[in-house]
């Protein structure tokens, strides 16, 4: 198992204005596993995202990442967490626009201080993974929508994460190159050691699930068991 969420819940404000976001959440994610999470607006997916990528602490219950408490964690262990263990696809990409397609995919690599030849090396070749090996030397504005979600992906997967969170993946594409993106996730990045959850409100790629979670008002209302 990669990933345990067991009984967490979240509340913004206090006494009279307290609004519960997350209301008594309990999951697993198994290594090898394409986990969505699906809902309206406001059900709590954003909350819930926060609370396991180590950015919002809940105000009870645990996350577990490879057995290991993350909220228990030092403020440095919380943060070499989210660098060395965590990937993250943001849903507007959050590209450095005056960085190359190479420089922004070694920026990971970069914050953990490793050799700038060697950044660019592995940069290179996670580029090759996502196809776009002669897109090195272009800034994101020269690239496609397609192409900017894959430098993305490939940003979040240079240091090699074992979970990796995607925050609606197609929003900003179109039908034919969001079942592309996904189902290039599903069949290259997936593997046996690295779990991936994917939040996403298009049901044009449901068929990639491993497994659909469906929240509603900060609850769980649906959870298929693993395997099925």
């Amino acid at each position: 198992m990669l990933l345990e969420v067991a009984g967490v819940t979240k509340w913004f404000g206090e006494g009279p204005a307290r609004t519960p976001a997350l209301r008594d959440i309990s999951f697993r994610v198994e290594h090898n596993e394409m986990l969505y999470i699906v809902g309206p607006s406001g059900s709590g997916k954003t909350t819930l995202l926060s609370v396991i990528s180590g950015i919002l602490r809940p105000n009870s219950g645990t996350v577990r990442v490879e057995g290991k408490d993350i909220w228990a964690l030092s403020a440095d262990a919380l943060a070499d967490f989210r660098l060395n263990t965590l990937g993250f696809v943001f849903q507007d990409y959050h590209l450095f626009p005056r960085l190359t397609t190479l420089e922004n995919v070694a920026v990971p690599l970069i914050l953990r201080r490793i050799p700038w030849d060697r950044c660019l090396q592995k940069a290179a070749e996670v580029l090759k993974i996502v196809e776009l090996a002669d897109k090195g030397a272009l800034t994101p504005q020269r690239l496609s929508g397609g192409e900017q979600q894959r430098v993305a992906i490939a940003r979040a997967i240079v240091a090699e994460p074992d979970l990796l969170i995607l925050d609606e993946p197609t929003a900003s594409l179109d039908g034919d190159t969001g079942k592309r993106i996904v189902s290039f996730v599903r069949n290259e990045v997936l593997n046996e050691r690295r779990a991936i959850i994917v939040v996403t409100h298009d049901d044009r790629i449901y068929p990639y699930a491993s497994r659909i979670m469906q929240m509603e008002d900060g609850r769980i209302t649906q959870l298929p068991e693993s395997g099925q």
